[in-house]
């Protein structure tokens, strides 16, 4: 499956840990799952809802998959559909920009306009 941008979101915390280490070796749950979890831009509003409902403190890092040195992996998640999937750590050159997310009046995490 071939899409130019990816989007991670993550703590702002361990967005700035992963800046001072030179790569982002993944969330809590991407360490437990053994993967870090990606969506693309039509997923993003979903993921946000359903994995960061009211958790403050959260950045969005776009993620340019021709950058990315390790091999993505499109695999099958809620309902079938398709979820990048990276096995290793994500190189911080791929990331092309990362922005601070605000929560709505519902506690969902507020998508930054530039997509």
């Amino acid at each position: 499956m071939a899409t130019e941008r990816i989007y991670k979101i993550c703590a702002a915390a361990e967005w700035e840990a992963a800046e001072k280490a030179g790569e982002f070796t993944g969330s809590a749950a991407d360490i437990a799952d053994g993967f870090i979890h990606f969506s693309t831009v039509d997923q993003l509003a979903e993921t946000a809802r359903k994995h960061f409902s009211g958790q403050s403190g959260l950045v969005l890092v776009t993620v340019a998959t021709g950058l990315v040195r390790g091999e993505l992996k499109w695999e099958p998640s809620r309902g079938g559909a398709l979820f990048p999937h990276l096995y290793t750590s994500l190189n911080l050159d791929a990331a092309t920009m990362v922005q601070s997310m605000t929560l709505g009046p519902d506690g969902a995490p507020v998508l930054p306009d530039t997509l």
